[in-house]
């Protein structure tokens, strides 16, 4: 007789570039949110909770570096193959765009939301790098206005000191597509997309490559960290020193006021001629000469281009808006080297940098970098309407974000668990849930011990795993004289490593209460232990 094959176990293990979140992780992640929200509302923007699945159409080739629509997303087709591609959405902006160009009549313009979740992207795992992780987005749709973009960068220094990012480890940069469209327009590279697409792609690795791997790139080309070569775009040396004087405008700017200080230039766009009179006593001057400087230079370099010349207006316009709001240069600054997607942007864009220092895994002191991004796209929603919609954003990443703030100490600590009502006798279980109901009503977080109640070290040790501050005990001793013992786990764990048995004496870890008193009482220490 044939043996029945054994039905082989699942393996208990999550898909490669997955991850579980558990309760303090779930419970900070919550609380992040629940802050930048807030924010966000208080700016004026409503939340918006769009679906998870989107139509590969509607999503549209938007993922970065994929050639296909459906590449990079987890994707699949209806009805055997003969109906919609549908994808799980790879951020939360692409269905921004169907939803306004679904529901526009009924909605205000502009629209101003707020969008919180997971997104998904079918891309290789790596360290730090999953597969499924959130975001957190706030739009503006159908504003052309500068305004809107300094709306946005404002609520994003708001939100980062709003969430415990202190003013001074954070710097929000600004730059804008248009600039750089001019520069390669007077490098004589304005109708040829190929190799704009091409210096563009190289300017997006100047973090990775650095000032002499981007020359080289611009130029013949260069051997990456494999031994591969890669085929540069084939600037000659003169445009390729344009580009790099782009990409260095901070540190040149940055020489130039060691020379001296700027002089006003009626030539400067959006308003930006000042007044200076010693820019190192006067922050707010100092923050208007450092932008009158940098738009300065980038005027060098977009020459009399039309389109150069509009988006250093565009500039003048945002750093003329966010002076009148208070936002100096300490938060908020001009930086051309913020080259983030520029070929998804239409104009301007926006980098937040964390600028405090930690540790790489080889206890080398660096920044800890960028924790979100964003720009105009004006073209998004034209693909569903075939009109042009202005819109504007910023998405924060939420696991970086909490990971600074983790790194400032702001999270990770243990979270605190319930309250634990010791089961003394099993034939009492409607004792001990009235008494945690009673915990409960008065808003006091606790639970009963569903366990086996028989071995009560068992039960103390499940309270110590939970994190408990306190554990009632209920015997027939206590219940018959009308009173319960409530043991401190917090203060006996102190003292357990290194009181004195004076100390013990003093400070008793356990105390008896009127069965009348629970809640009073628990309220009482659980507020002594803050």
């Amino acid at each position: 007789m044939a043996k029945t094959k054994k039905e082989r176990r699942p393996r208990a293990e999550t898909p490669k570039g997955f991850r579980d979140y558990f309760g303090a992780e779930v419970g900070e992640r919550t609380e992040m949110l629940t802050a930048i929200a807030e924010v966000y509302h208080r700016y004026g923007f409503e939340a918006l909770e769009s679906s998870a699945v989107e139509t590969v159409e509607a999503l549209g080739k938007f993922l970065p570096d994929v050639e296909r629509p459906n590449a990079g997303v987890f994707a699949w087709q209806e009805d055997e193959g003969e109906g919609d591609w549908l994808a799980l959405r790879y951020d939360l902006t692409a269905p921004l765009a169907r939803v306004y160009a679904q529901h526009r009549n009924d909605l205000p313009t502009p629209y101003r939301r707020y969008a919180m979740g997971p997104v998904w992207r079918n891309e290789k795992p790596g360290p730090g790098r999953f597969r499924q992780f959130y975001q957190c987005d706030a739009d503006t749709v159908g504003s052309a206005s500068m305004a809107a973009d300094a709306e946005i960068c404002a609520m994003l220094a708001d939100t980062l000191e709003a969430v415990g990012i202190p003013r001074g480890d954070y710097l929000i940069r600004i730059n804008n597509r248009k600039v750089l469209n001019g520069v390669l327009e007077t490098m004589g590279l304005a109708d040829d997309e190929d190799r704009s697409a091409a210096v563009m792609r190289t300017i997006d690795k100047f973090d990775k490559v650095g000032e002499a791997g981007v020359r080289e790139l611009l130029g013949k080309g260069r051997l990456d960290a494999s031994g591969a070569y890669i085929d540069g775009v084939g600037l000659s040396d003169e445009q390729a020193e344009v580009v790099l004087s782009f990409l260095n405008s901070k540190t040149i700017v940055e020489q130039e006021l060691r020379d001296g200080p700027p002089q006003p230039d009626e030539r400067i766009p959006g308003g930006m001629g000042i007044t200076l009179e010693d820019p190192k006593e006067h922050s707010e001057n100092a923050g208007r000469a450092w932008n009158w400087a940098v738009v300065d230079h980038l005027m060098r370099l977009v020459g009399n281009t039309e389109i150069g010349l509009q988006g250093l207006k565009e500039l003048g316009e945002i750093s003329d808006f966010l002076a009148a709001q208070g936002y100096g240069p300490d938060r908020i600054v001009i930086d051309p080297s913020v080259v983030r997607g520029l070929g998804y942007y239409t104009g301007p864009v926006f980098e937040a940098e964390l600028t405090f220092e930690i540790l790489d895994e080889k206890g080398r002191p660096r920044q800890f970098g960028s924790v979100a991004g964003g720009g105009r796209y004006d073209d998004l929603v034209k693909r569903f309407t075939g009109q042009a919609v202005p819109a504007t954003g910023i998405s924060i990443g939420v696991d970086r974000l909490l990971a600074a703030l983790r790194e400032k100490g702001r999270m990770g600590g243990v979270e605190t668990g319930p309250v634990v009502v010791t089961v003394m006798d099993r034939a009492r279980m409607a004792d001990y849930m009235a008494m945690v109901g009673e915990l409960r009503q008065a808003g006091i977080r606790a639970e009963v011990y569903l366990g086996n109640p028989k071995n009560f070290g068992n039960q103390m040790k499940y309270a110590d795993r939970r994190n408990a501050p306190l554990a009632v005990i209920e015997g027939e001793d206590e219940k018959a004289r009308g009173v319960v013992q409530v043991k401190d786990l917090v203060l006996g764990a102190k003292i357990a490593e290194n009181a004195t048995l004076e100390e013990w004496k003093e400070r008793p870890a356990q105390v008896e209460v009127p069965r009348t008193e629970l809640v009073a009482r628990i309220r009482e220490m659980l507020d002594g232990q803050g």
